[in-house]
């Protein structure tokens, strides 16, 4: 026996698909853990390119907020057998305000995409969400210069509604009326 020196924790993977209680075994170490259809994704730590990005949306959407609306980072989704956490949900008034959010209450979902993220943001995330019925999805591609690309939903899932860059504002009017500006993110 070897005294002071502990083992890390162990965790066993479920005998089925994985829920959204298997997410509580895992440490707050930076990666995002997220079940999609009852199978585990992890996501490696983010840059501070992308945390810098994730701050100014919120900050940005928070300001333009109309009252009652709630501008979350990292607040879970639960989607039948997939739990989601986008890098930013935009709630509509009088949410249910659970731990996770029932996709009735999204009123939008943002991804800012990195290397190890981008075919997650682009291809499997939107598909979930627009499968929930969630209204708008934005992708953020933060270099070399922030781009916005905003999704609205339609009857086949997402469709391209509009793509910002630069540091002019530009009026966007979902989920409320506001400006963007993408180059003042970075």
């Amino acid at each position: 026996m070897v005294i002071g020196h502990s083992s890390p924790a162990r965790w066993a993977a479920p005998e089925g698909p994985w829920t959204e209680p298997d997410l509580h075994l895992f440490p707050q170490d930076g990666h995002r853990y997220e079940i999609v259809d009852g199978s585990l994704h992890v996501t490696p730590p983010l840059t501070e390119e992308h945390e810098t990005v994730v701050r100014a949306l919120i900050a940005t959407l928070r300001a333009a907020a109309p009252e009652g609306w709630w501008v979350c980072d990292r607040l879970g989704i639960e989607l039948g057998t997939s739990n989601l956490i986008p890098d930013v949900t935009v709630l509509r008034p009088r949410s249910s305000g659970g731990s996770w959010a029932d996709p009735a209450d999204v009123a939008l979902v943002i991804e800012v995409e990195t290397d190890t993220s981008r075919r997650y943001d682009r291809l499997l995330k939107p598909d979930l969400y627009a499968d929930a019925g969630i209204d708008g999805y934005w992708r953020v591609e933060p270099l070399p210069e922030p781009v916005l690309h905003v999704y609205e939903l339609g009857p086949d899932g997402y469709r391209p509604a509009q793509t910002i860059r630069g540091a002019g504002p530009v009026k966007v009017d979902a989920p409320f009326p506001f400006r963007v500006s993408p180059d003042a993110w970075l």
